[in-house]
């Protein structure tokens, strides 16, 4: 039994007859032709970037407005229907892998940009806006969202994936840059969260509970998002260390002396290695930091000086800042195509990328350690991490075939998690529980936790129709 059958068990799935009535009444809300069946459709909308297996969902639809979604989720409910969100399919734990069949419901065709405030420094765009076309429309007006992962994940999908990124470490994860969310509840109701005031004493928070909630408390339609006024100057550097250890505790010791640091990501040499073949880079191959600064131009040569030092005391060779706005966007690229980089030196083999996060004190010691594990074990394998705030990724690359090879890559992850739970961490910074860490919820939060997020799934969600078999088991 693979990982996705043991988290399909819930309910059965939909016979074929009760498919083709599920498509009639879907059809007669959309029309014939914005109904999908067919297999290409369905498999791509069951498979994301992750090593897990994938699910193709029943139906595929693409709502064009909220009143469509609205529609979409109450033919759902009189069906009995299981509803997946679909973002760009970007995700990396299963988080779209149909696991009882039922309804993909790809949000990309909902994807205008619906207020822009300037004075209020907000935005509210509708949930199929992807990162980069929202940096596109804000960029000339002087302002920036800053979570960025990378990916060019939509923002509905990075809600529900409790979204961060490189620039977390200054600005904070999705949970500290959404004011509201309208979301369509598993009654077939619209939710708005809360208002656009900064800070509210109102209730319960909706608005967090939905953030990382991962599709299963309802489906999110549009997002009101803080922005940040673009700084007067950036700067970016990288320095090369002599071990991986010299590297994390450069990073711990800036985190020390409060240098509000935009960016603060670690390469291991591996990692270096793949992005200089990749992206035709010269880095020194070595465990490398790379850094953002941003403020005034005095504040960002200080921030870079005072790091320079810092770096240099840790053994650091090297260490060159540049506030060339072209060299700063190449450097990035080169860090953002990290995953592509690594998947480029074993052509064929599939990549099983998996994050932790630990505080920050850790940091060195696990780290260290996962490299030390990789290499004894004789894994492929490559670290990166926004280590500023203790996160940290593996990129690990197994040959499917090769029984054994895939039986160490997956005990490896076991240890992996283990350890950073062990030290005060989580399973899981940013990519999210998925159906890949759902078993390591209990060990984190405990029985009791765990029990708490199952009775707000069976209240809000008693039918269990949004995301099934998603972060818990029923």
């Amino acid at each position: 039994m693979t990982a996705a059958d043991a988290f399909a068990t819930v309910r059965p799935r939909l016979t074929a007859g009760q498919v083709r009535a599920l498509v009639a009444d879907l059809a007669g809300v959309l029309g014939a032709g914005r109904v999908q069946t067919g297999e290409d459709v369905r498999r791509q909308h069951g498979t994301d970037e992750s090593f897990h297996a994938p699910a193709p969902p029943d139906v595929v639809v693409a709502p064009r407005s909220t009143e469509e979604a609205v529609a979409i989720v109450n033919v759902c409910r009189r069906h009995r229907a299981p509803i997946i969100p679909f973002g760009a399919g970007t995700s990396l734990e299963g988080h779209i892998a149909a696991l009882q069949g039922g309804v993909s419901v790809d949000m990309r065709e909902m994807n205008r940009i619906l207020r822009v405030s300037l004075d209020d420094l907000d935005v509210t765009v509708e949930a199929g806006v992807t990162r980069r076309r929202l940096d596109e429309r804000l960029r000339p007006e002087g302002v920036f969202f800053p979570v960025d992962p990378g990916a060019d994940a939509t923002i509905g999908g990075m809600v529900s994936t409790g979204a961060s990124g490189t620039m977390t470490v200054r600005y904070g994860a999705m949970r500290e840059n959404v004011l509201s969310l309208l979301v369509v509840t598993p009654r077939g109701e619209l939710l708005r969260t809360r208002s656009r005031a900064r800070k509210s004493s109102a209730g319960y928070d909706l608005t967090r509970l939905l953030i990382g909630a991962e599709g299963t408390l309802g489906l999110v339609c549009e997002v009101t998002l803080r922005l940040q006024a673009t700084p007067e100057a950036m700067s970016a550097a990288v320095a090369a260390f002599p071990t991986l250890r010299d590297a994390v505790e450069c990073c711990i010791e800036v985190a020390q002396h409060a240098i509000p640091v935009a960016r603060m990501e670690l390469a291991d040499e591996r990692q270096i290695a793949a992005i200089n073949a990749y992206a035709d880079q010269d880095h020194q191959v070595a465990p490398t930091l790379f850094f953002e600064f941003h403020g005034t131009e005095a504040e960002v040569a200080a921030q870079a000086a005072e790091t320079g030092r810092i770096a240099e005391g840790h053994g650091a060779a090297g260490f060159r800042w540049t506030t060339d706005e072209a060299q700063r966007r190449a450097l990035w690229r080169a860090r953002h195509d990290a995953y592509h980089a690594v998947r480029a030196t074993h052509p064929g083999r599939r990549v099983l990328t998996t994050d932790a996060c630990v505080p920050i004190s850790r940091l060195a010691e696990v780290v260290v350690e996962t490299r030390r594990d990789l290499d004894e074990h004789g894994l492929a394998g490559a670290i990166v991490g926004h280590v500023g705030d203790g996160n940290f990724h593996v990129s690990l690359l197994l040959d499917v075939d090769d029984g054994d090879e895939v039986a160490r890559g997956m005990a490896f992850h076991d240890r992996l998690v283990r350890r950073a739970i062990e030290a005060g961490g989580t399973c899981t910074g940013e990519h999210g529980v998925g159906y890949g860490k759902a078993p390591y919820l209990a060990l984190e939060h405990g029985e009791a936790g765990v029990a708490w997020m199952r009775a707000i799934k069976r209240a809000l969600d008693p039918d269990d129709l949004f995301n099934p078999g998603k972060i818990i088991d029923g």
